[in-house]
């Protein structure tokens, strides 16, 4: 299933990833995880203290690659509202839901501080940077001044986590695509102010 270049240990955790985005925590095994990765039954423990350890290591690792991705768009060219309108429409598996979101809804994950630090810190890593961009719009003249960027940052990231698990509800995309379209024009620039 991977690639004969990656690391066991890597393989551990690009398996974990998955059956934690598919399975939760509590339906991802060990066994599971070792099977998915092609790993001899002591190599989770050749490399990782337990479970718990190498989760944390996946949701870590999800993590880091979520904020890249996110990055790769919102510092991008193009005006506030037009990096932001990238992002919203940025390919995403919407049926399969978000990786980080969905650890959002796990009691496991929930329940354990160092487990939920990474899916914290991201969401606000997220909100923060959405904030910034709209406050740049406002200083730009392309967004209301009396827009709060905290609050539209919070309205951003709940439209694309709730689109989501609407999408996933109804087996479509368009519950998904509709939130964004609502919200971009929502946000869609004053009159008279040039978005490119």
């Amino acid at each position: 299933m991977y690639s004969g270049g990656m690391s066991t240990s890597d393989r551990l955790i690009e398996s974990t990833r998955e059956l934690l985005w598919e399975r939760g925590y509590a339906g991802t095994s060990p066994k599971a995880i070792l099977e998915r990765a092609g790993a001899g039954q002591g190599s989770m423990y050749h490399h990782f203290k337990g479970k718990p350890d190498l989760a944390l290591a996946a949701i870590r690792r999800t993590a880091e690659e979520m904020r890249a991705t996110a990055a790769g768009v919102l510092d991008g060219p193009g005006t506030p509202y037009e990096r932001i309108e990238a992002y919203l429409r940025r390919e995403r598996d919407v049926l399969r839901g978000c990786p980080i979101g969905r650890l959002t809804m796990d009691p496991d994950v929930i329940a354990s501080d160092e487990l939920r630090a990474p899916v914290d810190e991201t969401l606000d890593w997220l909100r923060e940077r959405l904030a910034g961009i709209v406050e740049e719009g406002k200083e730009q003249g392309q967004f209301a001044d009396g827009l709060d960027g905290e609050s539209i940052a919070a309205t951003i990231v709940a439209t694309v986590q709730g689109g989501y698990v609407l999408a996933r509800a109804s087996g479509s995309p368009a519950a998904f695509d509709a939130g964004v379209r609502g919200l971009l024009s929502l946000l869609s620039p004053r009159d008279g102010i040039r978005t490119s």
